[in-house]
């Protein structure tokens, strides 16, 4: 009660902020200048050749695909070139810079996503119709950018991917020479050819074991045709007490065919014999005394002309016989020296073999590791190849324009009705301001004034009980002042309501035209 009570005598304070206060908001927001924003919706549409098939090179998210194509739209270049070709804010161009037209823009642009598929470009413009083309002048810019952006990155992508595998090839080819000289200089002693190697090695044993078997048959043989042939001659020419080493040399021929049969002997026997053997000394023994045999013949008159002796036919088989066993023992010695030769060959092959397969444990490491690094730079060949043919087809996916898009779904429409200013709002925000600086007023001379009102104020000032109360008289001239204030604060009330019906007049005149 006593709050309604100070609120009636000080409904002056209060209704006239609240009035004022009404009425200058909504005539300052009268004048406010209208300001309209135009929206479109991007829809993210995704490629139309499955994931399965075709990799796009594309992986970012579409945020942050948003923010950096949102950082190349509202840069300064493309923004000013916005302004100029609608001729955006004449009035800021001819007093600030082009710095600050650019930036008070790039404020009025807004760019949000939408469940992540989808995002809205808003422009807002004092203009609605400016608003509309501004907006679809973004969202143009937006869907070229996007397309631009992903055919240069798969573009991009392709061409670092055909660098990265000319790079993997030069060093694989690099690789492979070095592995083929390494191949060559290590011929025969790699770990690949063990296997070969220890096969051609026993071959070559066998070989060897079968020559020299067969080479001792033939010198058997040899012996067994030599002492033939001595046989054949010892009933016609007894070999000499002092050398029966030279036994097996046949009587009929002539003392240097002797010699040099028995030459021939003594080189056999000195492959197969040790130095100190007995049949090693008659046969150096024999082949001397053919020598001096040969010398003292030599020193002789000759005696060609002198006729020889009639042979029997005994002696001329003999004869024969004699030559036939030397011939064999001739081409028994041929076999012999050409077996020695394989034997000797055979011998350096197995030698050679032996060292490589010696050397194969030194090689393996290091061919190991030549043919570990081959095969990674085969994989990272092969891995860029299969990479850069992808890559190939995805840029031809983009440059084709079947790969991801930007789609406009609700395209921008000139707006009809201003985002701002809120009127309603400011308004109300203005009279609810009014109401609480006139009740605050109110209560600030209420705690000024110490007047005594009420028998209850007397009370608790002065501590003394009441009497009685005694209104104030008035006489005829208070009554006339009274009246003349009341007329005058009648006037000011009136005026002030007609004022603010004016004003919810005109409000409601401007609400209707915007729906029209």
């Amino acid at each position: 009660e006593d709050f309604l009570r100070i609120a009636w005598r000080r409904k002056w304070v209060i209704a006239i902020p609240f009035v004022v206060a009404s009425v200058a908001t909504y005539v300052i927001v009268k004048h406010l200048p209208n300001r309209y924003q135009s929206k479109t919706l991007i829809l993210v549409v995704p490629q139309r050749v499955p994931d399965s098939y075709v990799h796009s090179t594309v992986s970012a998210p579409i945020e942050d695909r948003l923010r950096s194509m949102k950082e190349e739209i509202l840069s300064r270049s493309r923004l000013e070139r916005i302004v100029e070709d609608f001729n955006l804010y004449p009035d800021e161009r001819r007093r600030s810079t082009m710095e600050d037209v650019v930036e008070k823009m790039r404020r009025e642009i807004v760019v949000d996503t939408v469940k992540g598929d989808s995002f809205t470009v808003s422009y807002t413009a004092g203009d609605a119709r400016v608003a509309m083309r501004v907006t679809e002048r973004l969202a143009a810019m937006f869907i070229e950018e996007s397309l631009r952006d992903r055919v240069v990155l798969a573009e991009g992508t392709n061409q670092f991917l055909e660098s990265q595998l000319e790079d993997a090839r030069q060093r694989l080819v690099a690789h492979e020479k070095k592995l083929e000289v390494y191949r060559e200089r290590y011929a025969g002693e790699l770990p690949t050819q063990l296997q070969s190697n220890l096969q051609i090695e026993h071959n070559a044993e066998t070989q060897l074991q079968s020559i020299i078997e067969s080479t001792n048959r033939d010198r058997d043989r040899k012996l067994l045709q030599e002492r033939l042939l001595a046989d054949t001659q010892s009933t016609d020419s007894p070999p000499p007490a002092a050398a029966p080493a030279a036994a097996a040399l046949p009587a009929g021929m002539s003392a240097a065919e002797q010699l040099e049969t028995a030459r021939n002997t003594l080189r056999d026997l000195e492959l197969r014999l040790k130095p100190a053997h007995p049949d090693l000394a008659r046969a150096r023994r024999a082949v001397h005394e053919l020598e001096l045999k040969v010398t003292a013949e030599a020193a002789k008159p000759d005696t060609k002309d002198s006729p020889a002796p009639a042979l029997t036919a005994a002696q001329v088989a003999q004869r024969n016989r004699a030559r036939e066993l030397t011939l064999e023992i001739q081409n028994l010695d041929d076999q012999i020296a050409r077996k020695q030769t394989e034997q000797r060959r055979l011998e350096t092959v197995i030698a050679t073999y032996q060292q490589r397969i010696a050397a194969v444990p030194t090689h393996e490491s290091e061919m190991t590791e030549l043919m570990r690094d081959y095969a990674t730079l085969q994989k990272t060949y092969e891995s860029l190849l299969s990479r850069k043919e992808d890559s190939k087809i995805a840029a031809n996916l983009e440059r084709r324009q079947i790969g991801e898009q930007f789609k406009i779904l609700d395209p921008a429409v000139e707006p009809v009705r201003p985002v701002s200013p809120q009127r309603m709002q400011l308004d109300i925000m203005g009279a609810v301001l009014g109401l609480a600086f006139g009740l605050g007023l109110a209560a600030l001379l209420e705690y000024l004034d110490t007047s005594l009102k009420t028998e209850e104020d007397v009370v608790e000032a002065l501590t003394l009980p009441v009497l009685a109360l005694i209104p104030m008289i008035t006489n005829e001239t208070d009554a006339r002042q009274q009246q003349r204030r009341r007329l005058v604060m009648s006037c000011i009330v009136g005026a002030l309501m007609l004022t603010f019906a004016a004003a919810v007049m005109a409000w409601k005149l401007d609400a209707a035209r915007w729906v029209r």
